[in-house]
Formats: C-alpha cells, structure tokens, sequence
C-alpha cells in the first residue's frame, strides 16, 4: 500500500512537472521567436555590432564622460549619417536620430516621452512627478494649454528688474574675486544666481540666495540631477526596489522629499496670501505660480495640489539648472574667441553709453544682435540639454525600414548640432551661421537647443531674456580668461549639460 502510494505520488509530481513545463513552453517559446524577430530586424540597423547577452550595448559606454560624447559621435561619423541602434541591456533596442531627416519624424507631432521600466522620464517621476516635462498625453495637452499664458510678454515684461537685481548682486561678489585676481569657478556663482531668478520671477519669493552663499536647494538639485542620469544608464538600477537599496537611491529619495517639501511651503504660503487679498497681490508681477493657482481647464477645473506641485518642481529644475549650465559655456565660448569677445563688449558698451545705469531693459534685447548669435552658437555647440527621448505612438520609416510603435528613439541634440552632414565647419564657433542670409537654406530641426515641435521648451523665450541680461551685465563689466592652472574643460552629459570639473576663471574690471 505505502508502495502504491509513493507511486502514486511520484505519477503526480511528475504530471505537474511537465504540466509546468508544458506552460513555461508554451508561455516562453512564442515570446523567444518574438524576440528574435525583433533582434534580426534591429541588428540590421546600422549600429554596434558587439551585443552582449547580458549589458546590449550598455558595456561599450565608457566610464568617462567625454569619452560617452566621443562614443556617441563615432556612431554617427561611421555607421550611418542619419541614425543608429543602441541596445539599452539585452531586450530594449533604442533608435538614435541626429539628422533633421529623421529628427523631424519623431518631434513634428506631439510624440509622447519615454515612460515605463527603464524608460529615462520614468525615473524622474519621483521628483518632477507628471509635470511638462515627464507628462503624456491629455496631461501633457491640458497642463500646456493651462501655462502657455505664463510666458506671454506681458508677463515676461516685469522679469527684467529682477534679471537686473540679480545681476547687481552677482557682479558685487564678482568684484571681490576680480580685485583678489584669484581663480574660481563661476559654476556655483551661476546657479546660486538663476536659482535666486526662477524663484523671484516664478514664485515672489523673495531671498537673497546669492549673498548666503548656499542654499541647500541648489545642492538637491544637483545630486537629484546625477542620480536620474547614472541611473540611466546603468541596468541593474532601473528596479526601484534594487535603487532604493544603494546608497545614491536613498539620498535621492531623500532629496525628493526635501525639494516637495520646499514646494509646497512655496505653495502654502502663496495660497494663504491669495486668500487673504482675494485674489493675487496688486502690488506685484503676475508670476508663475499665480496662474498655476487660478488656472481653470475647459470644463471649469483648477489644477489639484499635487499638479502644481509637480509643476512647480518642473520649473524650479528646468528654470534655474539649464540657464545656471548654460551660460558658463556661453562665456567659455566667448573666451576662446577673443574678437569676438570684443565685438559684443563693444555692442554693449554702444547701448549703454551715457547711462547712469548698467541695466538692460526691455527695448535693449532686440538691440544685441551679435551678443544674440554668439548665444545661439554657443547652445548649438553646447546645448543645455544634451539628449532627449521619445516613445513611438505609431510606425515610422525610415529609409525603407518600418519601426514599430512602441520603439524609444533617443534625440542626441549634443550630435546633431554637429552633424557634419548638416552643418558647414560643425565644430568650429561661427556665430555669423545665424544670421539671417545665412540661414535661409538650415533644414527645419537642424537647430533644436530647446527641442522643437509642440513639446519644446515653454519657458525659451524666458530663459534667453535672463541669459542675455546677465551675460551682457558681466561682459560690460569684466574682461575675463580662462585660469592658466586651473583643471581642463571637460563636458560631462547629464540631464543637463555640464562641465566635468567647473569653469575656473579669472577677471580683471574693465577701464570704462
């Protein structure tokens, strides 16, 4: 009997081994041939040829950031002049563009961000949340339609005092290191100084973060910032659970709470005050967050707390840290190229002659045409977001070949800009490219600094009035160089475009 029975059960084991077997069979080899359908038809784009089973391509990035760029631009000088194929691990092949041709394909309509596991936006959610920048779809549409009217003229307008202010306090503290002829790095100076912009113009909140020195904002954004792009790239930490183990994971968890929480103190103390005067301050500029606060959709909704929180969080990111990164490639540009230096000092010392003020006003933008072109070349050259990512809604062709909806294309703008198929002398700095007969035969996207199509940047116009202003304050007041024993000028690719070991300067005020 106990014989009978131990057979029995061994009959039964075994029924429900190859039961499971069968399931796992059945469940696995359709999805195996999928797979290498997908990998024959994605091996046969011009790409790497050296995939690992284990890292896809991933393994081929090297460590150090100038060599990721150089990597990056030997895919596009010698596979192929309009795109590539890059495997992000071993199942997740990824389309890269950096030709007008095929970046128009994918920015000419409202293609939604990359989201989902191991998508790039997707590891931004816990800090900018569904925001503009990570938002899709009737989230997206509707928080644009609700926030395009804060970046109208009109309210643009009153920006440039504070533009002006902070740049009074930004030359004071220049002027200590200019009469100490000591090297610094003008990095920190910019981001304590945008940082006090975004939060002055955008939210009325008024602090005078450039003479503290340091506000542990700027800190958390920074460390926020480098986490979501080494995260990115690196495999094992797309699981959250897996990122939330490591050390970088907590601290930017951590930040994240802290930056929420800066948000919405800002939030509070603006709701109070409305309440409290029935409406926004008549004392003061319309700014951002007032129409965050008294936006209505079509059917009469305003915005929830959270939404204007993770719109706040947006443009307190977007609106300091791409400028704050920005304008010292603007001046390190400037720098290599002496003549031209001179040619903008000279522009701005024609506006500003017999002024009893060095302040930029509204009427004088249009007024620096060469400062503007210089500026435009400098974020071809170095634009402040250095990629950019998309998810296909629908197939495209490219070339003969259909790609799937579904694909994640990846819009490397850092090569495009120097696409040697789309631009005359790529690397070279050669701000008359910009003007007006010599644009004439620029393919459309060709130039995309603040991406392009319905999902470009809201705030351009915003962060371009700011940089003028400040760069023009500091060029009328100092002539500057490069530190002779300072470390190299390196880039280093991130969400944002920074410099790999700051921008170490000296300045010298200029006999006026």
């Amino acid at each position: 009997m106990a014989l009978e029975s131990i057979l029995l059960n061994d009959q039964v084991f075994r029924m429900v081994c190859i039961g499971l077997i069968s399931l796992l069979l059945v469940t696995m080899v359709p999805r195996i041939f999928q797979f290498l359908k997908l990998f024959r038809k994605f091996q046969s784009f011009p790409g790497d040829p050296n995939y690992s089973l284990i890292f896809g391509n991933l393994h081929k990035l090297p460590a150090v950031a100038e060599d990721r760029i150089s990597y990056g631009r030997t895919n596009m000088l010698t596979r192929h002049p309009k795109y590539a194929r890059f495997w992000f691990g071993p199942f997740r092949p990824v389309l890269t563009f950096y030709h007008p041709d095929t970046v128009k394909l994918l920015l000419k309509s409202s293609t939604p961000k990359s989201r989902g596991f191991g998508a790039v936006y997707e590891h931004a959610l816990p800090w900018i949340g569904e925001g503009l920048i990570a938002a899709n779809g009737h989230a997206w549409a509707r928080s644009r339609r609700l926030l395009t009217p804060a970046f109208h003229f009109d309210i643009l307008r009153p920006y440039m005092d504070i533009y002006n202010k902070a740049a009074d306090t930004l030359t004071e503290k220049m002027d200590e290191l200019a009469e100490k002829g000591d090297k610094f790095d003008i990095c920190p100076l910019m981001t304590l100084c945008t940082l006090e912009v975004i939060l002055k113009c955008a939210m009325s909140y008024d602090i005078d973060i450039q003479r503290m020195g340091y506000h542990p904002y700027a800190q958390a954004a920074q460390e926020l910032g480098e986490a979501w792009s080494f995260r990115a790239r690196t495999l094992y930490l797309w699981p959250d659970f897996l990122f939330r183990l490591t050390k970088r994971g907590r601290n930017f968890f951590k930040n994240c709470d802290y930056v929420h929480k800066v948000a919405e103190e800002i939030i509070a103390k603006r709701k109070k005050s409305m309440e409290e005067e029935e409406g926004p301050s008549k004392g003061r500029h319309l700014d951002f967050l007032d129409i965050l606060l008294t936006a209505r959709d079509e059917d009469g909704n305003s915005m929830t707390t959270k939404e204007i929180r993770n719109e706040v969080d947006t443009f307190m990111f977007a609106g300091h840290d791409t400028t704050a990164c920005s304008m010292p490639w603007i001046l390190y540009v400037l720098i290599q190229h002496p003549e031209y230096m001179q040619k903008v000092q000279a522009e701005i010392d024609a506006l500003l002659e017999d002024r009893e003020s060095d302040h930029i006003q509204w009427a004088d933008l249009p007024e620096l045409p060469t400062l503007a072109i210089c500026i435009k070349e400098a974020l071809r050259l170095y634009p402040p977001v250095p990629f950019i990512q998309r998810v296909l809604h629908e197939p495209i062709e490219v070339e003969g070949k259909t790609i799937h909806a579904g694909c994640q294309v990846t819009v490397p703008i850092i090569h495009l800009h120097r696409n040697p198929e789309v631009w005359d002398r790529p690397d070279e700095f050669w701000p008359e490219r910009f003007l007006p007969e010599n644009m004439k035969d620029l393919q459309h996207f060709s130039y995309i600094p603040f991406s392009a199509g319905s999902r470009n940047c809201i705030g351009q116009n915003f962060a371009l009035n700011e940089e003028k202003v400040l760069i023009a304050r500091m060029l009328r007041r100092y002539d500057m160089e490069l530190a002779k024993d300072g470390p190299p000028v390196a880039r280093n690719p991130q969400v944002v475009l920074k410099t790999e070991h700051g921008m170490w300067l000296t300045l010298k005020r200029r006999q006026l």
